[in-house]
């Protein structure tokens, strides 16, 4: 085990954070830890890391135990290029290689082996060059190359500095830095945010395949399917255990939800039927001696305490008023641009919505996806293509930050000024219904959580009672409580429903068509996330293999041709046949000098070796002669190629 937590409480004055807390991460474990905002997760990782105390219990660690923490804020050098940040993992690693080098330059120029200076510089090299080893010393550059690619830095120039990079690309920078240090313990904090589904999926596999333990708080309830096996859920102070994925754990909490209030009801029943024959006999003769057992058994009873029940949800229902026509919307030949210049994020779209359809726009970040939609509203203008909307069509838009509610006026005036014709009780009705309520509802928009501002949004569509609804990345500040909520009254809405999000969990289970938006356009999926997927999985190992056989057809080609310039002279046709075996022989050479100094650098760690300062100083100059050559093979080769 690497961390034990038992009967642990915390509290802030008068407020317990959390109340006997028991909690165990096992080696090689993967655990999630949800909770509502508030609920003392970060108190809790606080308490893990050491960078708070806690009142009571007990917390015992893997002595050693190497903890790597991805906070929300990361600890980036702003001023490193990222190759430098990257390889600041391994100074350790170049420290050793930097010195391995210096230890074989001393040893050459001492020419009595079996002196005591060259006995401790050979001793040095050894322990150098066995810690190198075991660091994978060899691998490093590889790591680092391999890592930075899954996280979405392939095609980035790895001397840009930090500070230029944006908020989403230190995040992803400060995963792979993490990745890259292979902790023991790996607890990321919300390490979803900011990533695209390309990069999701890289990260997802390579966490499943992690060697050690991993500790993920996060609302991305897809990714918390694909790589936790366990649940910790934060609740009331307390923290409930349950084994599986996210999805196993709805499941589980409503069975353990029921199961705690029957076997409450059980023991209640127990207790007033023991009370009741208690009070009646206790003062009879014949029957005291019985009425004292019984009596006896409830002062023995361990009394359960009465069930909490689930945290109230917030409640969402969408409704619509009057129908529209068969077509909703029409997109033809729509070039998506921004900013003054029109700058050219995506041309050609064509997008067809029908009556009653439930569409997902998806796309790679920076493509247009929220520009799309305020397009199609006119809300920016476009300067190509056409936009049509059908007639008796409605429109309830939610914008992603919110920024079209009015920061300056408190929540209910906000509500009540766009619906003044609706009495008091109900707007106070509707916002209750997303748990704004006592002073929340005077708070002004501006100060209240984004969370509350996504609810205060939500309310305003219920009451509009739009035919079609429009939504941009609807989840983003919502816990996954609410997210459960608004996923069902969107899947039980009747209207037209045309939406942006990140949100796989969200894809997979409420439209009926997937739309992505590429550069070249839009294309359209007919099915849900999964579905979209599947095929885009199965183009492209089809493209693969077609690009494979269409390389192995060019090359038959190429040979085809090579065979057929008979213009060549004799002279011409020798020449290449000596360059040609030239290779070949350069080939062999390189491929049994680098074995050579593998070997070599195998003995070289052995007792029998290292002890034999002689023998050692004959292995170093011998290894020393095949780099050198190794290297001239090499150059040849490449030249001749």
């Amino acid at each position: 085990m690497l961390i034990t937590i038992e009967a642990l409480n915390k509290s802030f004055g008068q407020d317990e954070i959390l109340k006997n807390v028991k909690m165990t991460i096992n080696e090689k474990g993967r655990y999630g830890l949800i909770g509502v905002n508030g609920a003392g997760k970060s108190t809790l990782l606080k308490i893990i890391m050491g960078e708070m105390d806690y009142d009571s219990g007990e917390l015992t660690k893997k002595p050693g135990l190497r903890v790597g923490y991805l906070k929300q804020n990361n600890a980036l050098e702003r001023d490193n290029s990222i190759i430098s940040e990257m390889r600041k993992v391994f100074e350790d690693v170049i420290l050793a290689e930097e010195n391995m080098r210096r230890l074989e330059k001393r040893m050459t120029e001492i020419s009595n082996a079996e002196s005591e200076e060259y006995r401790q510089i050979s001793s040095e090299y050894t322990r150098a060059q066995s810690y190198f080893d075991s660091r994978d010393g060899y691998d490093m550059d590889v790591k680092i190359k391999t890592i930075l690619s899954g996280m979405g830095f392939g095609d980035k120039d790895l001397d840009t500095v930090i500070s230029t990079l944006s908020g989403g690309e230190k995040t992803r920078l400060a995963i792979a830095r993490l990745l890259l240090e292979e902790p023991e313990l790996l607890i990321l904090d919300e390490p979803t945010n900011h990533l695209d589904f390309k990069t999701l999926k890289w990260l997802e596999e390579y966490l499943i395949s992690y060697n050690g333990a991993i500790l993920t708080v996060s609302h991305d309830r897809y990714f918390l399917d694909k790589t936790v096996s366990h649940i910790y859920e934060v609740e009331r102070g307390k923290v409930y255990s349950y084994a599986g994925n996210y999805s196993k754990y709805l499941v589980e909490k409503e069975q353990r939800r029921i199961r705690e209030e029957k076997e409450y009801e059980i023991q209640q029943m127990q207790i007033a039927s023991l009370q009741t024959y208690v009070d009646k006999n206790i003062a009879r003769a014949s029957t005291s001696q019985s009425a004292k057992s019984r009596l006896k058994t409830l002062e023995n009873m361990e009394i359960l305490e009465k069930p909490d029940g689930n945290l109230k949800p917030m409640r969402l229902k969408f409704e619509h008023t009057k129908e529209p026509y068969k077509d909703v919307l029409t997109v033809e030949n729509l070039d998506i641009t921004v900013g003054e210049e029109e700058k050219l994020l995506c041309r050609d779209v064509n997008f067809q919505v029908k009556k009653h359809e439930k569409i997902a726009i998806i796309g790679s970040n920076g493509v247009g996806k929220s520009s799309f939609l305020k397009i199609v509203q006119g809300i920016i203008p476009h300067s190509k293509g056409n936009v049509e909307w059908g007639k008796n069509v409605s429109i309830s838009y939610y914008e992603q930050e919110n920024l079209n509610l009015n920061q300056e006026k408190i929540a209910l005036d906000e509500l009540w000024d766009r619906f003044p014709q609706t009495p008091e009780a109900e707007i106070r009705r509707v916002l209750g219904n997303v748990l704004l309520t006592k002073e929340d509802v005077f708070k002004p928009v501006k100060i209240i959580s984004g969370g509350e501002r996504a609810k205060l949004a939500f309310c305003i569509i219920m009451l509009e009672k739009s035919n079609v609804i429009i939504l941009d990345e609807p989840t983003n500040h919502l816990d996954l409580a609410s997210k459960e909520v608004l996923e069902a009254a969107l899947s039980e809405y009747g209207g037209t429903l045309i939406f942006v999000s990140h949100d796989r969990y969200l894809l997979n289970k409420v439209p009926d068509k997937i739309a992505e938006l590429k550069e070249d356009g839009l294309r359209i999926y007919n099915g849900k996330y999964d579905y979209y997927l599947e095929v885009t999985q199965r183009e492209a190992q089809q493209a693969a293999e077609e690009e494979r056989l269409n390389a192995a057809e060019k090359a038959k080609d190429m040979a085809k041709d090579k065979k057929e310039q008979s213009y060549r002279s004799k002279e011409q046709r020798r020449i290449e046949a000596q360059r040609k075996n030239r290779i070949k022989e350069l080939e062999n050479l390189i491929e049994k000098t680098e074995e050579r100094l593998s070997e070599l650098e195998t003995e070289m760690t052995q007792e029998e070796v290292f002890s034999d300062y002689k023998l050692m100083a004959e292995k170093c100059s011998e290894a020393g002669e095949l780099r050198t050559k190794l290297n001239e093979y090499y150059d040849e080769w490449s030249s001749l190629e």
